[in-house]
């Protein structure tokens, strides 16, 4: 399999924070602001949906590493913005910059990493 997935190749999401994206109802905190566990979520999928046009068909990416800062709150209402950037490639091992902000500032940041998989053969290895 030959990759071309290009360094730099981004994308970016916007979501509004619903009461199902609180950290209340996520059981990850007590209050109803966007929950962490969603935050990264969305950084997740931003960064799988950037390279997605890149990889051969039948093979998708799977999320293996994470280290993200929550740095500020955001309440139910607002919307939230979410960027990555590819930022490495070791073979079929991909690392992201993530960032998101919302209507008032950066509310999150940190890296994630992914590898390319053959969906077919992730899925057989489960069974």
């Amino acid at each position: 399999m030959e990759l071309h997935i290009p360094l730099g190749a981004k994308r970016k999401q916007h979501v509004t924070v619903r009461m199902k994206d609180t950290a209340f109802r996520y059981g990850s905190g007590l209050v109803d602001v966007y929950a962490t566990p969603a935050m990264i979520a969305l950084m997740e999928n931003t960064a799988q949906l950037s390279v997605k046009p890149y990889l051969p068909e039948g093979h998708i990416t799977v999320g293996t590493a994470i280290d993200i800062r929550h740095h500020k709150a955001t309440p139910v209402g607002m919307k939230v913005t979410c960027e990555s950037v590819l930022t490495a490639v070791e073979g079929k091992k991909l690392t992201f910059s993530v960032t998101a902000w919302d209507e008032k500032g950066l509310i999150g940041s940190g890296s994630h990493s992914r590898y390319i998989v053959n969906t077919e053969e992730f899925l057989n290895r489960l069974r």
